[in-house]
């Protein structure tokens, strides 16, 4: 029942119209230019290497870090992605989810680091995250596209948003998880604060931490569908194709795409964490 009128559209839209995009449009536009330039870097790059030698390396680590499993799957993956042409759309993806998920990291784990240490950052930070993470990922879309237009750069953006919350949740439990008597015999030793954190707190929270960044990938490569309605290239633009043009087919074959490189990721990052 409506008591009273709440203006939040108007208000919204007066923002971003008269403050948001006429002061700070040319800052997002600079950094438009520079994620577009590293999104454009890491996908050539990754285009440019012959197909052969990076699934030799996915396999060979797979093999060392999570078995023989994994590695016979990593093959029969790779051949698939080959085989029905999707190579070069898999290397797309695998750019987006390589530099979303590295933003992810940079800002998730220091502040991670910060709410693990700091109570009123904590207090901050939270329910920031609850909102981030409750929040449907399609309602990113929306200041993504006004703010970077098309393309792969709101789609990075949208995902680092979506896939930053268990970066920075995963951090600030393994450090919190650190039993208190090895953090007081560590201050018993005359640790400072600094080497407390580097040398005693962070080693011991890798292993969470890893977890974490398996988190924050997973959710990064779930985006691809969602984040090629904004034009990001790759899996995700095959499998909407599909869906605009009724092609079960193509939809099928640019899905089981992405569970290729879904389960690839999750098992070489789970690998990794149990490894260290």
């Amino acid at each position: 029942m409506n008591y009273f009128y709440f203006p939040l559209e108007e208000w919204t839209n007066t923002f971003v119209n008269n403050w948001l995009l006429p002061v700070l449009g040319g800052f997002f536009n600079q950094i438009s230019v520079v994620l577009d330039t590293f999104i454009t870097a890491v996908t050539d790059l990754l285009i440019a290497i012959p197909p052969e030698i990076i699934a030799l390396f996915l396999i060979l680590l797979s093999w060392r870090v999570a078995g023989k499993g994994i590695a016979l799957f990593t093959l029969i993956g790779c051949l698939y992605l080959g085989s029905v042409n999707l190579w070069d759309g898999a290397m797309q993806t695998v750019a987006v989810v390589i530099v979303s998920t590295l933003l992810s990291i940079i800002v998730g784990i220091p502040m991670g680091i910060l709410s693990a240490t700091n109570k009123m950052v904590d207090r901050i930070v939270r329910p920031i995250l609850d909102f981030m993470q409750t929040l449907p990922s399609f309602v990113y879309l929306i200041p993504a596209i006004l703010l970077f237009g098309l393309g792969g750069v709101p789609a990075v953006i949208s995902t680092f948003v979506f896939a930053t919350p268990p970066a920075v949740r995963m951090t600030s439990l393994g450090i919190k998880q650190v039993p208190a008597d090895v953090v007081e015999a560590s201050r018993a030793f005359g640790s400072t604060k600094k080497q407390l954190l580097f040398k005693v707190q962070l080693p011991m929270a890798v292993p969470t931490i890893m977890a974490g960044v398996n988190q924050t990938i997973m959710l990064a490569l779930s985006m691809a569908v969602i984040a090629s309605m904004i034009g990001a290239p790759g899996l995700g633009s095959t499998v909407l194709s599909g869906i605009s043009t009724v092609n079960v087919g193509l939809g099928l074959t640019g899905g089981l795409g992405i569970v290729v490189l879904a389960i690839v990721l999750d098992r070489i990052t789970q690998g990794f964490g149990q490894k260290v």
